[in-house]
């Protein structure tokens, strides 16, 4: 199919359509993997994101697994929910959720009168499917519903015909079961559901704590961990903190920096350790206390300030040998 004179099939075409109006296309499976700040730049850079899911077809489409249609239906409606979630984190207001066709399955087989045995005839059969045929100057007949070019707004001289109810023309090969392409209800009728949130205008940054397994230092090297408190959402994102040992204001160790960005809701997937290794300064500080100190950045100004602290006691027999 042709969108304003170019091909519309896969993901990159469709970019290069949407391109026209400041937009791009991905793949649901590619977006869902993004991280939640990857996904917010990704809607901020485009004035029309189109994610494209496609669990349905890619399961109905195969004779090997059509007989999972039904709850690849299911999977579905729960992936696209989630889909609209990420969305709304990254920020979209207004989304549309549709469908470009729907599809007639049934579970059991097809009684044989839903079977069509005329062959499909005409000057030229450009492309023959269960549910449609294309060509030129097709044969009239009873078990099909025929349109001309003309009637379906089409310029091309290509003819089309539809088997009638939910006959299936008779093919070899599996994938009898599972097909789209005709014109009954279920295969011409699609959803289009309009989701629009408004934005508010209190966004928190997520909470993180520090928690300490001990509160000496004995070693050249120290391993913390760090809980994000909630996951990330539209109302709370992800925070960008610095880890760092300190003696007074002297860092005494590296200073990494880290991203709180865990969607889960499950608490022990938003744990996260952060190993620091001292420094020749912190040889000064030996058997004194020092502090492990979350900080946190100043708007864009390359500053940052104390978000969160825990004193430990430097104990160490021997002297480190890094230098950071």
């Amino acid at each position: 199919m042709l969108v304003d004179g170019q091909p519309s099939n896969g993901t990159a075409n469709r970019s290069k359509i949407l391109a026209a109006v400041d937009g791009t296309a991905i793949q649901a499976t590619d977006f869902v993997k993004m991280k939640p700040a990857e996904r917010r730049d990704l809607y901020a850079s485009n004035q029309v994101l189109y994610v494209y899911h496609d669990t349905i077809d890619a399961t109905g489409d195969k004779a090997v697994s059509e007989h999972r249609t039904f709850k690849a239906a299911a999977d579905a409606i729960d992936e696209i929910i989630d889909i609209v979630k990420k969305l709304t984190s990254a920020n979209a207001t207004n989304i549309l959720v549709t469908a470009d066709h729907g599809f007639l399955y049934q579970e059991s087989k097809l009684a044989a009168q839903f079977n069509i045995t005329v062959k499909p005839q005409g000057d030229q059969i450009v492309v023959e499917n269960r549910r449609y045929v294309l060509g030129r100057a097709l044969k009239k007949d009873d078990a099909f519903r025929h349109f001309t070019p003309e009637q379906l707004g089409l310029s091309s001289d290509l003819e089309v015909q539809i088997p009638n109810s939910i006959c299936r023309i008779v093919k070899p090969g599996a994938g009898f079961q599972f097909v789209h392409g005709g014109a009954s209800l279920q295969e011409i009728a699609v959803p289009v559901i309009s989701i629009n949130k408004g934005r508010s205008d209190t966004v928190d940054l997520v909470n993180v704590d520090i928690h300490p397994e001990s509160d000496k230092i004995t070693t050249g090297q120290i391993v913390v961990k760090l809980y994000q408190q909630s996951e990330v959402t539209d109302q709370r994102v992800a925070r960008k903190l610095r880890a760092g040992l300190y003696f007074g204001d002297q860092p005494i160790s590296n200073e990494p920096e880290l991203l709180f960005d865990a969607e889960s809701k499950e608490g022990r997937d938003r744990f996260q350790s952060v190993r620091l290794l001292l420094s020749k300064d912190a040889d000064v500080a030996n058997n004194q206390s020092v502090e492990f100190r979350l900080s946190e950045p100043i708007g864009e100004t390359g500053e940052w300030k104390k978000y969160k602290s825990v004193p430990y006691t430097l104990k160490r027999s021997f002297t480190t040998d890094f230098d950071f």
